[in-house]
């Protein structure tokens, strides 16, 4: 039974930005592929630096933020499962985030989807045991104005895209026929491992949110067609982080 805690309660244990830990500019990127995260920081000259949770992840600072009056931009990663995803961007809410951009790759569920096609989320059907925990009262969705941002940049571009709601799981062994087939005519785009706990703190923590993924394998007619080697992944992959920093870099 999915029943939320009281909105009053609080956590024993609070995310604490500690002495050695960077402050940060409004705008952090979260980074789910450790291909992906390693392409990002090379896009963004950043350097990676030792903070209080470096065991768990890992965190770069960029210092090509066009304005010298603010800290740096973090890049943060590589994350997988809701569980420790919203550990990280606890932390980079403490360190001074206020904006959350993420980037990561997910399993096609609609034919009109391909490998290397890009999907951005405007919502997300949790079947992750993370958001219940925080209490919110309102659907959790990524931010419309920076989500939109990210859609004219992909128009304009002319990369093969969708827009809509993606499944969130925190068991990839168990994405059943029954389960896709459920999903898939209700018109939900895509699975993967973060997006509706991630929103659910944008919520709760009251950040923006907004989030660009990339197709890396299909599900769509019940056999699994990986793409994870693939060319076309890794360009669009590319073509992705090189729109979503630009996005961050021109705020």
């Amino acid at each position: 039974m999915n029943t939320r805690y009281n909105q009053k309660e609080t956590g024993i244990i609070s995310p604490v930005k500690k002495r050695k830990d960077p402050s940060i500019a409004p705008d952090a990127i979260m980074v789910m592929i450790p291909f992906a995260l390693k392409k990002m920081i090379s896009l963004a000259k950043a350097k990676e630096v030792s903070f209080s949770d470096s065991g768990i992840y890992h965190l770069y600072l960029s210092d090509s933020k066009t304005s010298s009056t603010l800290p740096p931009v973090a890049i943060a990663g590589p994350f997988t499962g809701a569980p420790v995803a919203v550990i990280g961007m606890e932390k980079l809410v403490v360190m001074g985030a206020k904006r959350i951009w993420v980037f990561g790759w997910c399993g096609s569920i609609n034919p009109g989807l391909k490998i290397g096609d890009m999907v951005i989320p405007d919502g997300a059907i949790s079947e992750e045991g993370t958001s219940i925990h925080y209490p919110v009262t309102v659907e959790p969705v990524p931010d419309r104005q920076l989500t939109q941002k990210m859609e004219d940049e992909v128009k304009k571009r002319g990369i093969p895209y969708q827009r809509g709601k993606v499944w969130t799981t925190d068991a990839p062994y168990m994405e059943t026929p029954k389960k896709v087939l459920r999903y898939k005519k209700e018109g939900i785009l895509a699975v993967e491992m973060e997006l509706s706990a991630l929103m659910t703190l944008a919520v709760y923590r009251s950040v923006k949110i907004a989030a660009l993924l990339v197709v890396s394998d299909e599900l769509f007619d019940m056999k699994w067609k990986k793409g994870f080697s693939s060319s076309v992944l890794k360009e669009s992959s590319i073509e992705g982080m090189k729109i979503l920093y630009e996005n961050v870099m021109a705020l």
